[in-house]
């Protein structure tokens, strides 16, 4: 991270002007390298990758709210809060619009909203030009799908077209990601402080969302917490256990800054560690450095994953069950996007790293003793020369606390 996170007039820092422009510019190649005649999307980090607004977590699985991008056009935003985006996103204001669909079928079709929204999305089209050319859609309720399938329109994947136009990340995107991840650095300063004996899990868990929310962060996605034999195997997700001393502890936090996320596991134990969890946990440091130094353009997810052990390696009977655990995403305004690695399919579908990309490593080893688990995580930009790692909290060796003496 270069600078603050806020606008000032004496240094250049995040240009959001420029940011949003470059990505609908890459949005726009898309389209055209897949001939298509638009994009409708309803995912709300596409319709942000697009139009640079955001309306809140609350309307994300509402199936409400959408952005359509003709071919050759600049992007119609649709919108619950059509009057407060006119006002305060000058970019989209004249191309901003009221819009009322099913809220998942919560409207009752019998009403004729999606009828209604289907045939309006048409004549979009129409005035365009292009309803006789695809339509990309990247996800969609079924009733909406029924309807504009019977106004004669044909539907290809557009979430491939996101994808696609997504991969590379700009200067500034990197830089917001930076940011995003030094909040989670501060998270954890605060988390280490306060693993004790005496304390929950969910207690870890709220002085993670305490500390990124009041350092600017809009969403706390999820924080897994986990401790002690509730480790083997990884649950994902947390709970309310008590923490004991020698009890090691893992946790994964995902949130965002201006829609841009993290995944950022780390690992602690509570007071002195046994010979089995030192182990357990030079292990997965061991894994996940080598998958790190691996990295570099040109070179394939089928290379990364040949890094990590097989399932069997650490207990488990196959590649399927170990699914998530010796992994890696892509990540930016979404927690995966590309590239995806996994032992299960990287050897036999190898997909090419590039300068610019940026993903999250991360790696997994049960104590031999039942007693935990290392669960440890990286992002990393892929740079020319190689592989630049976004998080600053202490990786290389297992950190103890909470008990007098250690």
């Amino acid at each position: 991270m270069t600078h603050g996170i806020m606008a000032v007039d004496f240094e250049e820092r995040i240009n959001y002007a420029k940011l949003r422009n470059e990505r609908l510019i890459k949005v726009k190649e898309q389209i055209k390298r897949h001939n298509i005649g638009a994009l409708l999307c309803y995912d709300f980090d596409n319709i942000r990758y697009i139009t640079g607004t955001h309306i809140g977590e609350w309307a994300r699985n509402k199936m409400q709210r959408y952005v359509i991008l003709p071919k050759n056009a600049d992007p119609l935003l649709y919108d619950p809060a059509a009057p407060a985006k006119r006002k305060s996103a000058p970019w989209i204001a004249d191309r901003t619009f009221p819009v009322v669909g099913s809220m998942r079928g919560s409207i009752p079709p019998e009403v004729g909203y999606v009828t209604t929204l289907a045939k309006s999305i048409k004549q979009v089209l129409v005035d365009y030009g292009i309803e006789k050319e695809p339509l990309g859609l990247d996800i969609v309720d079924i009733p909406f799908y029924q309807a504009i399938a019977k106004e004669g329109i044909e539907i290809v994947d557009g979430q491939q077209v996101m994808l696609d136009a997504r991969e590379i990340k700009t200067n500034d995107e990197i830089e917001v990601l930076k940011i995003a991840a030094s909040m989670v650095d501060a998270a954890y300063y605060n988390i280490a402080q306060n693993i004790k004996p005496g304390v929950k899990e969910n207690e870890l868990v709220a002085i993670a969302n305490d500390t990124l929310y009041r350092l600017g962060s809009e969403l706390v996605e999820c924080v897994n917490s986990v401790s002690g034999p509730r480790a083997q195997p990884h649950p994902h997700t947390f709970g309310d256990r008590i923490i004991r001393p020698n009890d090691m502890i893992f946790l994964d936090i995902m949130h965002s800054f201006n829609g841009y996320r993290t995944c950022y596991y780390r690992t602690f134990v509570c007071g002195k560690p046994t010979n089995a969890q030192k182990e357990a946990y030079q292990k997965a440091w061991t894994w996940l450095k080598a998958s790190i130094d691996v990295i570099k353009p040109g070179v394939t997810t089928a290379d990364v994953a040949n890094s990590w052990p097989t399932a069997e390696e650490f207990g488990l009977k196959d590649e399927r069950e170990a699914f998530l655990l010796q992994f890696g995403h892509g990540i930016g305004l979404s927690i995966w996007e590309r590239p995806v690695i996994s032992r299960l399919f990287s050897f036999e579908h190898p997909f090419t790293i590039k300068e610019g990309m940026t993903f999250a490593l991360e790696t997994y080893c049960p104590s031999a003793d039942g007693q935990g688990a290392a669960r440890i995580e990286e992002e990393v930009v892929v740079t020319k020369d190689g592989a630049e790692r976004l998080f600053k909290f202490p990786v290389e060796e297992l950190i103890s606390c909470g008990v007098p003496g250690v």
